[in-house]
């Protein structure tokens, strides 16, 4: 049987913790960013983590 692959678009957009966490960027921060807030703006910058219900979908993606 041969390797599993990890997915290149989701090793690219996912970067997983020392405890097993799934680190992920937060949407909204590319374009069209004059309307809105600098507050908003500032905290779409930090990253967020995946759910607990996407979890093993993206872990499959990476192939854990």
């Amino acid at each position: 049987m041969p390797k599993m692959k990890t997915n290149s678009g989701a090793k690219k957009r996912f970067d997983v913790t020392g405890t097993g966490k799934i680190k992920r960027k937060h949407a909204y921060k590319r374009h069209i960013l004059t309307k809105k807030t600098t507050k908003q703006k500032r905290n779409l910058t930090y990253f967020g983590l995946v759910s607990d219900v996407d979890k093993p979908r993206v872990k499959k993606m990476l192939v854990m």
